[in-house]
């Protein structure tokens, strides 16, 4: 297994693990920021990194913060490339249709997930190969809950030629 990789960074808050083995690292805000209800701001961390080529940063947003609040990201995840050098800033987004959220400079509203990828050459070609889902999407697998058959209960899906049918 690879050892970790290094990453810089600027700012006042080092990215921080809450637990060995969590996959994201807690990010802070820098400023504070009234969200009323149903309101969106750009909030800054004051934290600049610099990853290593062949690797991106996801900014996704923190559970708790979605269910005891509603605050949520709009563009989640926000995608930090390798080549960027500028403050992270995450768009936090109030969904409480009644209740403001005050954020306060230092706290937790965000985590950053490091990853490995791949550069990827696009290559045109005429027709894709086929696959078992093919071109089904958009809740083509129904709704309902699986049974042990393996087949849907209680919903609709979308057929191949775009009618509505029937799982069983």
């Amino acid at each position: 297994m690879p050892g970790p990789v290094r990453v810089l960074f600027t700012g006042e808050q080092s990215p921080e693990y809450s637990h060995p083995g969590d996959a994201g690292a807690d990010l802070r805000a820098a400023e504070d920021v009234l969200l009323a209800p149903g309101e969106r701001a750009l909030v800054g961390t004051g934290t600049a990194i610099a990853l290593p080529d062949g690797h991106v940063a996801f900014v996704v947003p923190r559970s708790g913060l979605a269910a005891r609040h509603g605050i949520t990201i709009v563009n989640t995840p926000g995608t930090v490339d390798a080549g960027y050098r500028g403050e992270i800033k995450v768009i936090l987004l109030n969904t409480d249709s009644s209740e403001p959220y005050q954020v306060r400079a230092g706290d937790r509203i965000a985590q950053v997930i490091v990853m490995q990828v791949p550069q990827t050459q696009f290559i045109r070609v005429g027709t894709l190969p086929g696959s078992s889902r093919g071109t089904g999407g958009f809740g083509s697998t129904g709704y309902g809950s699986i049974n042990d058959a393996g087949s849907i209960d209680d919903a609709g899906s979308i057929d191949d030629a775009g009618k509505e049918g029937q799982l069983s």
